[in-house]
């Protein structure tokens, strides 16, 4: 079996990329802070962690066994890094507003 290049690497590399930075919003934000969480609070929360659930499963997706010339598999990939990202930037908007 071949490593994988291209854009497989782009992609499950973006996605560990916006996994970090997720992370460090989450840090940053005060995740550990001793204040009761509000209704907004746990959006934020629950919108990353989808985020992160996307991001998380790129790399799967994008290097997981396909037959020759099916692109399914990369494509799915594709729109799990898309939702992530969205909802990792999403959650970090609504944490500015809120």
């Amino acid at each position: 079996m071949q490593s994988p290049t291209g854009s497989v690497v782009a992609l499950s590399s973006a996605a560990s990329t916006m996994f970090s930075i997720g992370m460090i919003f989450l840090g940053y934000w005060g995740l550990h802070e001793p204040s009761p969480w509000r209704f907004g609070d746990r959006v934020i929360v629950l919108l990353a962690l989808a985020g992160f659930a996307c991001l998380g499963s790129v790399p799967w997706l994008a290097t997981s066994p396909a037959p020759p010339g099916d692109e399914r598999r990369f494509l799915l990939a594709r729109r799990a890094f898309a939702a992530g990202a969205g909802a990792v930037w999403i959650s970090i908007a609504l944490s500015l507003v809120l």
